[in-house]
């Protein structure tokens, strides 16, 4: 099969195109003829030889943390999935590929009226985005502030917490306000233009919010500590401006609040299979009747991997960036659940 594989690590030139061996699933394994996957910062960090795939090493190093497309062939133990079926999933790694080999209950079906490309962007931005706000245990009636809402991730925070009921504010660039506001959020700021914490007292009164996810890390931590009201919760889910930095902890014990870290691809399959399931029971129906949908920004043929990782470390996308693997990427299936 035709991949993308690291031969050696560095700038967007390096992702060329190979070939290597098919899979080969387990028992309670699918192989699936992928369609499309998406691109993530963990891809261009792993581009740049900052984030390992997670042991054992696979022969071939194969980016890619997400999936879509037809099970062509199942192991003897599975029993929820059959040959011909339109899947999406998470992977540790592996996407930029033609043909990948999952657990069966890594897997959730392509949601009716979703093309490929769609579905591919679901796996890592809403389960990531859907985890942390349960880790955060945003609940009907707070109010959650969402750095870099205009990211996978974030945009599917927003949605996500627009439809529990929460009051979403979030950050953004000037040219992506629109967009945000646009999947409910209810204020956003231009992060390069003013204050994130004036924001946030001028939109909470001077309360704080109860939640904040951060993609950022260091330079923002003091900043969400000073935005979070008392008993608040921030989960850091990204460091891209780095992942140490000092902090008051007097601050922290006098406001009573919490800071946590998540990561989606260290964790043991069992808990990535848990999350996918409690995925399907809970958000999957918000796919299926339209009211959540991912935010697509381009998708780009495998071929131009090179140009899509460009143009996220350009910080140019609003939404997901695609990959188009097989010739059906574009299409939607004939059949979702």
């Amino acid at each position: 099969m035709q991949a993308i594989v690291l031969t050696e690590y560095g700038g967007p030139e390096v992702l060329r195109t190979a070939q290597v061996e098919d899979p080969i699933p387990g028992p309670a394994d699918i192989l699936v003829a992928v369609e499309a996957s998406a691109v993530n910062r963990a891809d261009v960090l792993q581009r740049r030889g900052a984030y390992p795939p997670p042991s054992p090493r696979p022969p071939a190093e194969i980016p890619g943390l997400e999936f879509s497309g037809s099970v062509v062939a199942v192991g003897s133990a599975v029993t929820r999935v059959a040959v011909g079926d339109a899947v999406l999933g998470l992977l540790p790694g592996g996407g930029y590929a033609e043909r990948i080999a999952t657990p069966e209950r890594m897997v959730l079906p392509v949601p009716p009226g979703f093309t490929f490309a769609e579905a591919a962007a679901l796996p890592e931005a809403f389960f990531t985005a859907y985890d942390a706000l349960q880790q955060v245990r945003l609940a009907m009636g707070d109010t959650v502030l969402i750095h870099a809402g205009a990211s996978g991730v974030g945009t599917s925070a927003v949605q996500i917490a627009h439809h529990l009921g929460a009051r979403v504010l979030a950050t953004c660039s000037a040219s992506k306000v629109a967009r945000v506001q646009a999947l409910g959020a209810d204020a956003v700021l231009d992060y390069r233009a003013g204050s994130v914490l004036d924001f946030v007292r001028r939109e909470t009164g001077g309360q704080g919010v109860q939640a904040i996810l951060d993609f950022v890390g260091a330079d923002n931590l003091s900043l969400n500590i000073d935005a979070l009201a008392v008993g608040g919760r921030l989960i850091v889910i990204g460091t891209l401006s780095g992942g140490v930095a000092p902090i008051n902890l007097s601050h922290l014990m006098a406001k009573r609040a919490s800071v946590t870290g998540t990561a989606l691809r260290s964790r043991p399959p069992e808990e990535k299979m848990a999350l996918t399931q409690a995925v399907g029971r809970h958000l999957w129906p918000f796919w299926a009747d339209g009211r959540i949908r991912p935010v697509m920004d381009r998708v780009f043929p495998l071929a131009e991997a090179a140009d899509a990782h460009r143009r996220m470390e350009a910080n140019e996308n609003v939404g997901k960036i695609g990959l188009a693997i097989g010739p059906r990427a574009l299409e939607r299936p004939e059949s979702g659940r």
